[in-house]
């Protein structure tokens, strides 16, 4: 039985692989010709050339494969020319499950992300039942991929076998780029952090965030959605345990959102004219406005999603950042 994932070089795409090696699977990976390959190093898979706006190239890649699990994702909070979020996300996205049913894979996991689930009006948890619209997503990211999930809800409704998945906010070894999740702790770790804006986050282990891919390969349920999140945490619990973490003092000036959101504007104006990205990311302040907290029990009961407490994802990334120079 041979699977292929996508997004394979990437945080989450690189832990699934590994989860799928450790398994005995014949892993196949889809990778673009400038790929960095590093976090594929010492891997027994196969490499095959593609990209999701090619769908000849992912008909010739998903050709023998009984399982797909599509991790890739065009992931930023900024980019110069916003149509790549939806050339690579929607479009992509539609690509590669229709080059999946004319091939005739069995059944394919989606990795989504929590930034579609909706948060209640009122405060409270998000569940994977709360109501959303498209206006409601803050940044081309988001937008794209709830857009990617409509596609993928509408193939489900003509008989594709597929499961979608939401990671909260993956945290651990070997993020690359890093994520805005990681480049936190990095920048904590650099002592670049005077000041926070109060949010909520929740943290997950990227290796709890691959089992639960293959869980929801093996368990869940034909269209439906699994948040693949642990505990809900305010930024600054998480500054508290970075702290433990690395004697790194956590920053005690707290500010307002509504005194950073115009620099946030000004340094998005800079950047379109720059073409560098922005220090401040827009789409990060605004979306400092809600405590990103979910209720996870869903995948905790019927995938059995495992949960490693936030203090050994972070200590992970701590150590993984400082052996790769990071800091």
């Amino acid at each position: 039985m041979i699977t292929l994932v996508t997004g394979a070089t990437g945080f989450v795409g690189a832990a699934v692989v590994r989860a799928l090696v450790q398994t005995g699977i014949d892993v196949r990976v889809l990778v673009r010709p400038n790929s960095d390959l590093q976090n594929l190093d010492g891997l027994p898979v196969e490499r095959v050339s593609g990209d999701l706006r090619d769908p000849v190239s992912l008909r010739r890649a998903l050709t023998g494969c009984r399982h797909l699990y599509h991790v890739a994702a065009h992931y930023a909070l900024w980019a110069k020319d916003p149509s790549i979020f939806y050339d690579i996300n929607v479009t992509g996205t539609r690509n590669l499950l229709e080059a999946a049913r004319d091939v005739g894979v069995d059944r394919t996991v989606y990795c989504s992300t929590i930034g579609t689930i909706g948060l209640p009006p009122g405060g409270g948890l998000g569940t994977e039942e709360t109501l959303v619209s498209l206006e409601q997503m803050a940044g081309h990211y988001k937008r794209s991929k709830y857009l990617a999930e409509q596609e993928v809800h509408k193939l489900a409704k003509e008989g594709l076998s597929v499961v979608i998945v939401n990671p909260s906010a993956p945290v651990g070894e070997r993020d690359v780029k890093p994520t805005p999740t990681g480049q936190i702790v990095v920048d904590f770790m650099k002592g670049r952090m005077p000041a926070y804006i109060e949010t909520g986050i929740n943290i997950i282990d990227v290796d709890d965030v691959a089992t639960g891919h293959l869980l929801a390969m093996e368990k869940g349920r034909q269209g439906e959605r699994y948040i693949l999140g642990s505990k809900n945490l305010l930024l600054c619990e998480v500054f508290e345990i970075l702290g433990t973490l690395t004697g790194v003092k956590a920053p005690a000036l707290k500010l307002p959102r509504g005194v950073v959101l115009p620099f946030a504007y000004l340094n998005h104006w800079i950047a379109n004219l720059t073409g560098m990205s922005p220090r401040i990311p827009l789409e990060g302040v605004k979306m400092a406005k809600y405590k990103m907290h979910y209720d996870c029990s869903k995948a905790i009961r019927e995938l059995g999603l495992p949960q490693h407490p936030p203090e050994v994802a972070l200590e992970k990334a701590v150590r993984w950042f400082k052996a790769h120079g990071y800091v």
